[in-house]
């Protein structure tokens, strides 16, 4: 859409507002919970009434700020009025306390925040006991334990909030909290959100609209009672990972589909807004706000808001799939992190200057990321960017487990969704994978059930090439394991090591299997590869078309997934799929699958693309060994070349990784 800056600003201002206005009608009447009507979310509806508080009072603290307290829709008073009932322990609407909701953590640092950027115009007004009630509400925060991951943040920001407002606090809190998140640092600007067996594995959207949005702001807090030089660390950590989080928003506007909580979806901007607000960012004023507004429009243009102005439960349209069982009717106000925008003065350089074409828009780039185990692609043609994942996983190495579709699958991208069959897990992770399917590589055991990949070890990763490796196994009744909890028993195969290479459309995808030391002769197997899922809403489902070694979907605006086996593969299939895609109700995917058991120690490849059209031109592939390593050769149209290494297992260290 093409608006004017002073536009730009108005139209988030008019989005937030309506946002705003459309959960009135379901608040309690003093105004402290928000039912939001919906599936409750394991927490029960108690807890979700104050997330419902929680998460639209943040979006309400950004709009007030960077208003400089102009409030024509009275959210001051109305939130103010929330406060008191909220943390009075005798009103029939008291918020639930830390110890009957653990996600009451989660939501007393919205409101942490919330009051801190209003301080003039909702805690300065709000009478002394009121504000001790606050106060009291979040003491039990001090002292408490947090999960080792992005919660330690939760209590980082309240207690900072508490501090400044005389509340109760402890040193040590803070001081774990700021060391944790250095342990979690991977360098080049990402953190691991938490650690799995000591590693850095757990990258997905909380390290943008979490791990770097909280640090700072504790420091905005604390002001200068922060410790000297966090804040200069925590920005320069941000300015570098904004030079690979600009790159991952495609010409659509839509940021990568990777990851739990997608149902946040605008919260994905909150590093872009972040950078700007604390002057740590690479990025330009223009180019900051052409991607938010582009995110923005994405979203709204494809319904992520209901015929009442509420938020919906999916990504596009409302879609259980990608959920998790904490996810609860308030869950995608979390999006307020997106309007941080707000915040900044309406004459700040991201509201005046004029917008710019996104990244994708100024031409083609290939990426390695060396830090989450990614390559990346974007090409500006179809302005598509793909991700090819060897690293990130969110799956300890010692434990084997069912794959997550949003977090296994060897890509990613902004233009399509892994296929997420099924309704929201019980655990903290995201839907369990019955069946690996797009994006995958596995053995069909003799029943055609497909083994899984979780956890997989990075090999190696160097230039546009990428290695991993895991052990093929298949869960052995329906009690899916997502994130090593209640006990699974797996039936396990042979070592799969996988290799990429990636340039424009196209990923070069070489397999080698190999038996195991505890299981030599093993089972025969098939081996699938499976291309990108493509959905569309009928009559526009996906036209698919197979033809030898060839597999092929189209959608209605001519985005083509395509998958080619060129050794080792040449069955060729499409598998359709229905309600089993965040994108829309109908979907298929392109698979390649060997002829006949795969042989061990040799090596199979696949092409796959993803793009406006079938490939102008495809690169050539030889294979060759080297000792016992097998090398897949590749020449690509515009002269460059690639090797992919695939090593023997055998000489791994880490072999004897996972166990049953």
């Amino acid at each position: 859409m093409n608006r004017t800056p002073a536009e730009d600003r108005a139209h988030w201002e008019q989005t937030a507002d309506r946002l705003l206005l459309a959960v009135r009608p379901y608040a309690t009447a003093g105004h402290a919970l928000i039912g939001l009507p919906g599936v409750p979310s394991h927490n029960g509806r108690h807890s979700d009434g104050l997330e419902g508080f929680a998460r639209t009072f943040l979006l309400a603290g950004f709009r007030l700020a960077g208003a400089g307290g102009a409030d024509p829709h009275g959210l001051a008073d109305w939130y103010a009025s929330g406060l008191a009932a909220g943390t009075d322990p005798k009103h029939p609407e008291r918020w639930p306390s830390f110890a009957e909701a653990n996600q009451a953590k989660v939501e007393a640092a919205s409101i942490a925040l919330a009051l801190h950027e209003t301080r003039p115009w909702i805690w300065d007004r709000l009478d002394d006991r009121v504000r001790q009630q606050v106060l009291d509400w979040l003491a039990p925060m001090v002292g408490n334990l947090m999960p080792g991951n992005n919660w330690v943040w939760f209590q980082g920001i309240t207690e900072a909030f508490a501090r400044t407002a005389g509340g109760k606090w402890l040193q040590q809190d803070l001081d774990r909290t700021i060391a944790l998140t250095d342990g979690w640092y991977a360098g080049e600007g990402w953190y691991s959100d938490g650690l799995t067996g000591a590693l850095h594995r757990n990258f997905d959207h909380y390290n943008g609209w979490a791990m770097h949005l909280y640090p700072l702001w504790f420091c905005r807090i604390l002001g200068d009672a922060a410790p000297a030089g966090l804040i200069d660390r925590y920005r320069a950590r941000l300015r570098r990972f904004l030079e690979d989080q600009r790159l991952l928003v495609g010409a659509n506007g839509s940021p990568l589909v990777q990851g739990r909580s997608l149902t946040y979806r605008h919260a994905a901007l909150a590093p872009l807004w972040t950078g700007a607000l604390f002057d740590a960012t690479p990025l330009a004023a223009g180019e900051t706000r052409a991607i938010a507004n582009r995110m923005l429009d994405h979203f709204t243009r494809n319904g992520a808001t209901d015929d009442r102005g509420l938020l919906t439960l999916g990504w596009h349209r409302p879609y259980r799939g990608v959920l998790q069982g904490y996810s609860g009717p308030a869950s995608p106000y979390w999006a307020s992190k997106g309007f941080i925008g707000l915040a900044l003065p309406a004459d700040h350089p991201v509201w005046t200057e004029e917008a710019t074409p996104l990244p994708v828009e100024r031409g083609d780039f290939t990426r390695t990321l060396a830090a989450p185990g990614w390559l990346v692609s974007g090409t500006a043609a179809d302005g598509v960017v793909r991700v090819v994942n060897h690293g990130g996983d969110h799956a300890d190495p010692d434990r084997l487990h069912s794959d997550d579709p949003c977090y296994a699958r060897f890509a990613y991208s902004t233009h399509t969704a892994p296929e997420t069959p099924g309704d929201a897990s019980p655990g903290p992770g995201s839907c369990p994978d019955a069946e690996p399917l797009d994006n995958a590589v596995v053995l069909l055991d003799t029943h055609g059930r497909a083994s899984h990949r979780r956890p997989s070890t990075r090999i190696s990763i160097d230039g546009a090439t990428a290695v991993s490796r895991s052990r093929a196994h298949w869960p052995e009744d329906a009690t899916w394991d997502v994130f090593g909890g209640p006990d699974t028993a797996y039936r396990i195969g042979p070592w799969v090591t996988v290799g990429s290479a990636l340039r424009g459309s196209v990923e070069v995808r070489a397999v080698r299997v190999d038996p195991a030391d505890d299981d030599p002769a093993g089972e025969p197997h098939l081996l699938r590869i499976g291309g990108w899922a493509l959905a569309a809403d009928p009559p526009s489902a996906p036209a698919p078309a197979a033809d030898g070694a060839t597999a092929r979907v189209a959608d209605a605006d001519g985005l083509v997934s395509l998958v080619t086996g060129i050794h080792g593969l040449p069955r060729a299939t499409v598998v359709p799929g229905q309600d089993s895609n965040a994108l829309g109700a109908a979907s298929a995917t392109p698979v390649v699958e060997s002829e006949g058991p795969v042989a061990h120690g040799s090596v199979c490849v696949a092409l796959v693309h993803l793009g406006e059209a079938d490939p102008s031109a495809l690169p050539e592939v030889t294979t060759r060994a080297q000792d016992a390593d097998l090398l897949v050769d590749i020449a690509w149209p515009n002269g460059a070349r690639d090797t992919i290494r695939l090593p023997d297992p055998a000489q791994d260290p880490w072999k004897d990784r996972p166990r049953a």
